[in-house]
């Protein structure tokens, strides 16, 4: 928790002015407000006594009061302005990192967290710590600086009375320790629970055809119940907790409260001090605003709790390993020349997927890369995309290895479409030229028409300008796909990955937009990863896998003719 402390403190220190200027206004609001007692108890002095009223001192001591009323309201809105304006710029300061954090995390994070957990870190804890945040600047400095005046203007008028009520304060001190001790802890369980609930939620919102088709609406239904079950559980022994401090700390005010009035009702009657009854009242005062920000400081302590357990979790994920530095080496020319040198690479450590791979492509040439399910085709392409880093060996592009080349250079010499297709909530043209904000319109045009997708856009009902939305539902799993090769086709990449590009279109689409390819890949290194065999058969070099492993390279007659695994899997399809 103390580390997490001092990387908050960090992220306010850019703001260092505004805090000076926060700590400022709640010293002269809480004097301000301290110097009121003293002038209603000068007020009260005036007026006692029978035929003994101070006309001037009285109205004088009412119409000073009624300035710093005013004055004190003025500089609290001020400071509220201010504390708001420090908090959400942290806010803003965090949730800008944790957004660029998204960026730099390597697909290894993506692929084995939950998005919702990941979208719940990002928004809903950080607009929890906000609120902690700001509570806290706008109660505990206000507090602390009241606690220390009260004392100072207590003791001016009575110091025996002063230390009875500071003798009496660390009964509410021990009971914001018990408090902070058990809360921080249930806070904790309660972001994370609330994070698993948002995972699950999202999760089931975004599969609900799977669902509703293997009727798991019931079994779906009840798991969220027991996420629900164990958020509720941890929420309530959180509030519970921070719900024993306001009962518990006013009644130690309470205390304190008829201690003072005792004590002073004592030395006025005995007349053995120079208390009036105007001084009393005004003890009487300042020790409610003695008691009121232990009130107040507790509940923020409560508060601070869930947001520190919030602010935690938003660190972990700033935390998380970035991808491996980024190269320094951009190529003048790509040629297209692919070299796997004994490359061994498993996304669990413990089961191994490749091992030692070789392979040579030279510039031009068209891989298709087939094989059973499992067996590393797509592994290929995310090494050669550097979503994925080697674990031993390198991979060579034009005799530079890929780790030396920036990513951002190493992926745009590639036009890649893959199976799974991903539209965004943006305008058909929109979706096109992603990766190309300066698409010309001919360009876009002519890439749809390569696609064969200009038709059914035509007939949208605002052609290129129709919003598709995040989940595409007017367009079908087909008409999806052919937007993402409309993407690549509206530029002319060095190189193509091709990964189940035709997975989802009819036979007759999938033959006009091979010859599309076939123009695209002309002179161009490719890769093309396919189950149906149909859409390889003109592949320069077939590499057939097995486990990692290129079990046999050929073209597909030689391969025919080798009569291996490659032809048993071809003549499965079509025998």
């Amino acid at each position: 928790m103390k580390h997490t402390v001092k990387r908050i403190l960090r992220y306010i220190g850019k703001y260092k002015l505004l805090l000076i200027l926060s700590v400022f206004l709640a010293a002269v609001t809480v004097a301000l407000s301290l110097y009121l007692p003293t002038a209603f108890g000068d007020a009260i002095d005036s007026i006692v006594g029978a035929g003994n009223v101070n006309y001037n001192k009285l109205i004088k001591s009412l119409f000073i009061a009624g300035g710093a009323i005013a004055l004190c309201a003025l500089l609290q809105w001020v400071m509220n302005v201010v504390n708001n304006a420090l908090t959400f710029g942290v806010a803003k300061d965090i949730r800008r990192d944790a957004g660029a954090k998204l960026g730099a995390l390597p697909l290894s994070y993506i692929d084995f967290h939950a998005e919702g957990e990941t979208v719940s870190r990002v928004i809903t804890d950080v607009d929890q710590f906000t609120d902690g945040l700001l509570m806290g600047f706008t109660q505990f400095f206000t507090g602390i600086i009241t606690i220390v005046g009260t004392i100072g203007f207590m003791l001016k008028i009575d110091w025996r009375i002063a230390i009875a009520v500071i003798v009496l304060t660390p009964m509410s001190l021990f009971i914001a320790k018990f408090v902070s001790a058990n809360t921080y802890k249930m806070f904790s369980l309660q972001a994370k629970t609330r994070g698993e609930q948002t995972a699950f939620a999202k999760e089931m919102i975004e599969n609900q055809k799977v669902v509703r088709r293997f009727g798991r609406e019931d079994e779906n239904t009840e798991h969220f119940d027991e996420i629900n079950e164990k958020l509720c559980k941890y929420t309530l022994n959180a509030v519970f907790f921070s719900s024993l401090v306001n009962p518990s700390t006013r009644f130690v005010n309470n205390i304190i409260y008829a201690a003072v009035a005792l004590a002073g009702s004592l030395v006025i009657v005995g007349n053995v001090g120079a208390i009036t009854v105007g001084g009393l009242s005004c003890l009487l005062a300042y020790a409610t605003q003695y008691s009121k920000p232990f009130n107040e400081i507790s509940g923020v302590i409560t508060e601070l709790q869930s947001s520190l357990a919030c602010a935690e979790r938003v660190f972990e994920l700033l935390d998380a390993e970035n991808e491996t530095a980024d190269g320094e080496i951009v190529p003048e020319k790509i040629e297209g020349n692919i070299s796997f040198k004994n490359v061994s690479f498993s996304y669990n450590k413990n089961t191994k997927l490749i091992e030692n791979l070789d392979l040579e492509v030279k510039a031009g040439q068209r891989v298709a890369i087939v094989g059973h399910t499992g067996c590393g085709k797509t592994t290929l392409i995310n090494l050669l995309m550097r979503f994925y880093d080697v674990d031993e060996g390198e991979i060579l592009l034009d005799g530079v290895n890929i780790k030396d080349i920036p990513r951002k250079v190493l992926r745009s010499s590639f036009g890649m479409v893959l199976q799974d297709t991903y539209l965004f909530n943006a305008t058909v043209w929109e979706n096109i030229a992603y990766g190309k904000a300066d698409a010309t319109e001919e360009e876009i045009q002519t890439a749809a028409k390569a696609s064969r997708s200009k038709g059914f856009i035509n007939r949208l009902p605002k052609g290129f300008e129709t919003v598709i939305g995040e989940g595409a539902a007017q367009l079908s799993q087909g008409q999806k796909q052919l937007l993402a090769i409309s993407r690549i086709m509206k530029g002319l990449p060095h190189m193509l990955i091709l990964d189940e590009a035709t997975s989802s279109i009819d036979t007759r689409t999938e033959m006009i937009i091979q010859e599309a390819f076939a123009r695209l890949t002309e002179g161009r290194t490719s890769f093309i990863v396919a189950h149906r065999l149909s859409t390889v058969r003109n592949a320069d070099v077939i590499l057939y896998m097995e486990n990692g492993i290129v079990k046999e390279k050929g073209t597909h007659e030689e391969l025919l003719t080798l009569g291996g695994g490659y032809a048993k899997l071809y003549n499965s399809q079509f025998n």
